[in-house]
């Protein structure tokens, strides 16, 4: 073997095996590399993902919270409400009140005068005819009719009401009756319309308060309501 051939083979030898070994190592290092590097950004992904869905799962729960709280709110708002509406309407049903809503003063209970043959038994309210007549309480209708329902000619058209506290009320001189004998009214309701029959100078309602339902057992009408809640 030749110097030249001899030093050829221990180059190929000694060398390459030892190049192709270093390179070997390097891939592998830097295969090493990728893999921590994808190993490390799959990490981070999916700590993002809980992250995010941690934090979704927090707003749909405060949400969720938000609007039971608001019906909660609302419910209870609308029994308030409803419990409210119950009250007004009982209150109103044992209201007393006047029974015209716009007038002036006439002849009052107990004044004396040749118009009457006797003293006069009511309170006069002084309104055009057709005016709206309202009972002041609620109760029975026991008299209605010309005649006075009953009670006389002097009164013209007249209602007599019978209320639950042994009280009745007489709407006289109307024009017309909107009510009949044995109805039940509430409060406030339209029984009939103002007029000027019967004894009568001009248009007006004659109104009495009685401790029984016949003429002659009449008290003090202003007073009556101003005591019971509404002034006249």
């Amino acid at each position: 073997m030749s110097k030249f051939a001899a030093l050829h083979r221990s180059k190929n030898s000694a060398g390459t095996p030892k190049t192709a070994k270093s390179l070997l190592g390097r891939r592998a290092a830097v295969v090493a590399a990728g893999l921590g590097v994808s190993v490390a950004l799959g990490a981070g992904a999916a700590s993002a993902a809980d992250g995010g869905l941690t934090g979704l799962t927090s707003h749909v729960g405060s949400t969720v919270s938000a609007q039971a709280d608001a019906q909660a709110k609302a419910a209870a708002d609308a029994k308030a409400a409803a419990a409210k509406a119950k009250k007004d309407v009982a209150k109103k049903a044992d209201a007393w009140v006047k029974p015209v809503d716009h007038y002036v003063l006439g002849s009052t209970f107990g004044l004396a005068g040749s118009h009457w043959a006797h003293n006069h038994s009511g309170q006069d309210f002084v309104v055009p005819s057709g005016t709206a007549v309202k009972a002041v309480h609620k109760g029975t209708v026991i008299k209605a009719g010309p005649w006075g329902g009953g009670d006389g000619p002097a009164y013209g058209n007249a209602i007599v009401i019978k209320h639950d506290n042994g009280v009745y009320t007489q709407y006289a001189h109307l024009s017309v009756i909107q009510v009949h004998i044995g109805q039940q009214v509430g409060a406030g309701q339209q029984i009939a319309l103002s007029g000027s029959t019967g004894n009568s100078t001009g248009p007006h309602l004659h109104f009495e308060v009685r401790t029984g339902p016949n003429y002659g057992s009449g008290i003090e009408p202003t007073g009556f309501l101003r005591a019971h809640g509404d002034a006249v």
